[in-house]
């Protein structure tokens, strides 16, 4: 829907400029021998990486996959292991898609850019570019390669060889990054055209139907934080006697110091019964304790 198209966009944008700051503030080619490929490789992978582990961690879908179980009226009937799997290739690959944009933004950029690859492939480039004439071992030159990135240390009369070594680096660097937008372009593209084309729904009835998963997820979420203030509401009553918010407090509550000494303190979600969970610490005394405590007159009236 717009909704996954604009939050994309926004992940896209995001992660472009974090980019940018990532590479001014914290990008420094150490150009050494064998250090170059590790720090280039670890600045082009390790934000990819953290970034799809985030992307994951941030879907809703990922948890429910995760923590769903068979519903209770699922296990009256018998099970279809083809449609259950046919499901959960579909969410993982949802999953999956959303959590792709922001690393796959990050490496197109960044191979845009080119300086990461070219501090990493620059001591690995054919020997020609050094010049013929140049009499050096092996190890020598790939010492002399390292040092590319690095201007201020290449020798006077090795510094065409130089900016010919970083300008092929560059367009190598610049065209992976566009074949990886082209092949990324090309998959989403591709996928809405088989989802259109499996679909059993028409054009129009697929449109409602996203709007109205849109609206009940919406309307879902304002009854579940309505239904767990006025439950919650029950259970802080019972605590101090009167309701938060209220006009006209006759009377309040005066807890004892074993009933403060039970609701603190920290809990883990307690199952009561096959059916019923205590969600917390006030929950829980709230469910096994009265309120035959202490009140206290309050002196609005006076």
């Amino acid at each position: 829907g717009k909704e996954a198209v604009i939050a994309n966009a926004l992940i896209a944008i995001l992660t472009i400029g974090g980019q940018q700051l990532f590479s001014v503030f914290t990008f420094s080619c150490p150009c050494h021998v064998g250090q170059n490929l590790i720090y280039g490789l670890a600045f082009l992978g390790v934000p990819a990486l953290i970034l799809l582990v985030v992307g994951f961690a941030l879907n809703n879908q990922t948890w429910r996959l995760v923590t769903g179980k068979r519903s209770p009226l699922q296990e009256e009937t018998t099970p279809n292991r083809l449609l259950q799997c046919k499901l959960i290739c579909f969410v993982l690959c949802s999953i999956t898609g959303r959590a792709l944009v922001a690393p796959v933004t990050w490496l197109a950029v960044t191979l845009i850019n080119g300086s990461y690859y070219v501090c990493a492939m620059s001591e690995y480039v054919s020997v020609h570019y050094y010049g013929a004439n140049l009499n050096v071992t092996a190890s020598e030159r790939r010492r002399i390669l390292a040092v590319f990135p690095c201007s201020q240390l290449v020798p006077p009369e090795l510094s065409r060889a130089r900016d010919e070594v970083i300008l092929l680096l560059r367009y190598q660097s610049q065209v992976a990054g566009w074949l990886l937008i082209a092949v990324v372009v090309m998959t989403v593209f591709l996928s809405y055209c088989l989802a259109s084309c499996f679909s059993p729904l028409s054009f129009l009835h697929f449109r409602y139907w996203s709007s109205y998963v849109h609206n009940e997820q919406e309307l879902f979420d304002e009854a579940t934080d309505q239904h767990s203030r006025l439950y919650a509401m029950q259970h802080v009553r019972k605590f101090f006697g009167f309701v938060p918010g209220s006009e006209n407090v006759k009377e309040i509550r005066i807890p004892s110091l074993r009933e403060w000494q039970a609701i603190s303190g920290l809990a883990f979600l307690k199952q009561v019964d096959k059916e019923h969970y205590d969600y917390s610490l006030l929950h829980d005394w709230a469910l096994k304790e009265s309120a035959d405590r202490k009140y206290l007159k309050t002196d609005e009236d006076s």
